[in-house]
């Protein structure tokens, strides 16, 4: 069987102000590009569908007709709700979509049954966890020790009667501890929400969501597969990609990655006004990336990110990289302080805030000021 695994698609979702949604419908053409090319039989959405609960028109109606588009195909789509979804939307109309083949997780209730497919080799089981908290567990199974997320998981898992000896695989939305995160994770401080993956012991395979960054957590078969678009400047750097598993016997699962092209990159860029604006350093790039762009000039541009957007229409950072702000910004105290005139006095604390001297032009201002200062008083 071979098995596409998505997740986090955030759909509607607005980084630095700036509506996804345009990416959004490009790159879920390329992923159906992929399903065809690859011959893709099921595909796995491990949650965050949507950027928040209350999804805006425009995010339901993209999701529904990547329903359709899938459906069309006759795969098997499996959905989980994800820690920004919300749960009863995500189950709404589960039960009649099983007959075109897409499996939408209900809201949990601690009961857990597994989905089943057949290929050549047998019996596919697919358990669908959607993001659960301790309160959520404690509910359904209040005699239960649940004091933190990996004591709510292992229980909810361990009453899902998993026979391990069958070819399983768990879909499901948490952080396992030891993942490498991005700035665009919702994770509680101090790592409370952590999830051991001694949990998942048994699964042949565990698909996971909530993690932007592609990995694999411990074992090559507890896996992220990371968001399909860079959604912060924190993944500048990263490939973004989909996970396709040929999943043979019992214990032999093949693993690949297909790298994703987005509509517009996320990429971070530096150099001084006049470089960036030089035609022979931007031309063969696109410039309608959404960029983060630090300056390394010396003195502040005026009104350098209207001018920029000339170029560059798509900026959603700009900041300075120089003397003046890698400073520490505190000024320390100034000696021989009654030995110095105004004007080295002003040149010192100049100096300190700044990190450099001040430019000729700057020294004649102040020395015009101070001495009509003096001459007034």
């Amino acid at each position: 069987m071979k098995i596409m695994h998505l997740s986090d698609l955030h759909i509607g979702k607005k980084v630095n102000e700036y509506s996804m949604l345009q990416d959004q419908i490009y790159i879920l053409k390329e992923i159906l590009q992929i399903i065809d090319d690859e011959k893709v039989e099921t595909v796995i959405i491990a949650g965050d569908v949507y950027d928040r609960s209350l999804p805006p028109n425009e995010a339901l109606e993209l999701f529904d007709e990547f329903l359709y588009q899938l459906s069309s195909r006759n795969v098997n789509v499996f959905v989980i709700s994800g820690n920004h979804d919300s749960p009863e939307r995500i189950s709404y109309g589960g039960r009649m979509m099983t007959e075109n083949k897409i499996f939408l997780s209900p809201v949990y209730d601690g009961n857990v049954k597994p989905i089943t497919l057949n290929d050549d080799y047998g019996e596919v089981n697919f358990y669908l966890l959607p993001f659960v908290r301790p309160a959520d567990i404690r509910r359904y199974f209040p005699d239960e020790n649940i004091e933190n997320y990996t004591d709510a998981v292992k229980v909810a898992i361990d009453n899902m009667n998993v026979d391990f000896n069958e070819r399983n695989i768990l879909v499901t939305h948490q952080f396992v501890t030891g993942a490498e995160l991005s700035e665009s994770e919702d994770i509680i401080v101090g790592g409370t929400d952590n999830v051991s993956g001694e949990v998942f012991d048994g699964f042949d395979y565990v698909a996971l969501g909530h993690i932007h960054r592609e990995q694999t957590v411990g074992k090559d078969n507890i896996r992220y597969c990371g968001t399909p678009l860079k959604y912060s400047f924190s993944e500048a750097k990263h490939i973004k990609s989909v996970t396709i598993l040929d999943f043979n016997d019992k214990g032999n699962i093949e693993y690949s990655k297909i790298p994703l092209t987005p509509f517009r990159d996320m990429r971070e860029i530096r150099g001084t006004y006049y470089e960036l604006t030089l035609k022979s350093n931007y031309e063969n790039t696109n410039t309608d990336d959404y960029l983060h762009i630090t300056l390394t000039d010396e003195e502040d541009i005026p009104d350098a990110i209207g001018k920029l957007r000339s170029i560059y229409p798509n900026i959603m950072k700009l900041d300075y990289d120089n003397l003046r702000t890698r400073g520490s910004g505190t000024v320390d105290a100034i000696e021989n302080i009654e030995s110095k005139s105004p004007f080295e006095l002003f040149a010192d604390l100049f100096k300190q805030q700044n990190n450099q001297d001040m430019s000729k032009e700057q020294e004649e201002i102040m020395r015009n000021l101070i001495d009509k200062i003096w001459e007034e008083n």
